[in-house]
């Protein structure tokens, strides 16, 4: 892996971090704010906690799917990052293959094998979109973990009267 790769790597991760890390630092509500709220009236508690969720994800993907009872979203999402990691292995191997090829080519003549440089690009550029395609099937499923918290509690429900669908959900400021 050459050192801008990894850079770009490094740097798309430490992205994913402070976003996951600060997402829930700006979220939360100041103390005096909750000073004038009556609370004698409020019926309505979240069952499923959407940072508990995100943190759950963040840790192991799918972990935050199944606390919040998704349970079908795990497997997929652990094909999903299995596929992809397979494929950065296979073309990692591919370009370390060319790379030795082309570094031994380099001997031969000063501008060496021309289609061992072009493959060893090919396989870098595929093995960086794969690392790619990990990020965000990461990135993805912490978000999906905590909206489906968030709407964890969102009801659905049959009007027989209208004999149509009611949607109900409750907003607090």
């Amino acid at each position: 892996m050459n050192w801008l790769s990894q850079l770009k790597v490094k740097n798309f991760l430490i992205i994913i971090f402070l976003v996951i890390s600060f997402s829930s630092v700006f979220s939360q509500i100041s103390p005096d704010s909750l000073a004038n709220i009556d609370l004698s009236d409020s019926v309505f508690v979240m069952q499923k906690s959407p940072t508990g969720a995100m943190l759950r994800s963040a840790i192991l993907p799918g972990w935050g799917q199944i606390y919040n009872d998704s349970f079908w979203k795990a497997p997929v999402i652990w094909a999903f990052i299995g596929y992809f990691a397979y494929g950065w292995s296979v073309t990692n191997s591919y370009y370390q293959d060319y790379r030795e090829l082309y570094k031994k080519s380099l001997k031969n003549s000063p501008d060496g094998n021309l289609a061992y440089l072009r493959y060893r690009e090919l396989y870098r550029d595929r093995r960086d979109l794969f690392a790619f395609y990990i990020g965000i099937t990461y990135f993805l499923n912490v978000v999906d973990a905590y909206v489906d918290a968030h709407l964890f509690d969102f009801d659905a429900q049959f009007n027989p009267k209208r004999k149509s669908l009611r949607l109900n959900f409750r907003v607090s400021f």
